[in-house]
């Protein structure tokens, strides 16, 4: 009976390039480069190149978030949720997060105002990502931490028609939660 073959792993890579050199370990990286565009995002962002690393993971959560409805395109959570995992393997920055999670609240409350959607995934995937902004905010210096404040205040009067999503987020970060007429208020 034939051997099964295995599935390689990280270990076997790594083995593997024990033996290469330093020039074709580039030639490596550059066709895993022009492989395809997550990649050159991913290596962009690792090496701070480019004049801002985060507008192509805004870009992609801008398009799942937001998508051209009138050309009949589909809006995906997971989709949207991917860009923000992504920048986190590729550098993990906690400002650079922090600012796409808020992006990523503001896409989704004002997409589902202009479009009135209703759909609980949808709701539950904002409140999950406006806390775990929240939490990293703590962590950020404070010039950055004031600044995603502001954020949320932003996005709570944006999130007006469904302030229910502000008052969870805040009970969960400490806050004490907007009620209903300061919200209305911005």
């Amino acid at each position: 009976m034939p051997a099964k073959s295995k599935t390689p792993s990280w270990i076997d890579v790594k083995a593997s390039l024990a033996d290469v050199d330093r020039a074709g370990l580039l030639a490596l990286v550059q066709d895993l480069y022009a492989a395809s565009k997550d990649n050159q995002i991913f290596v962009d962002a690792r090496f701070g190149l480019g004049d801002d690393v985060l507008e192509p993971y805004k870009a992609i959560i801008d398009r799942w978030l937001w998508p051209d409805v009138y050309k009949n395109k589909q809006y995906s959570v997971a989709k949207a949720k991917k860009p923000i995992a992504d920048y986190k393997k590729a550098i993990g920055e906690p400002v650079g997060l922090a600012e796409l999670m808020v992006f990523y609240c503001e896409q989704a409350i004002d997409f589902s105002g202009e479009f009135g959607l209703a759909d609980e995934a949808y709701y539950s995937a904002l409140v999950a990502c406006s806390s775990r902004r929240l939490g990293l905010c703590s962590g950020c210096p404070s010039h950055n931490a004031q600044a995603f404040s502001t954020g949320s205040t932003r996005s709570a009067r944006r999130g007006r028609r469904w302030a229910g999503v502000w008052e969870t987020t805040s009970t969960r970060s400490g806050e004490a939660p907007a009620s209903r007429s300061t919200i209305d208020e911005g």
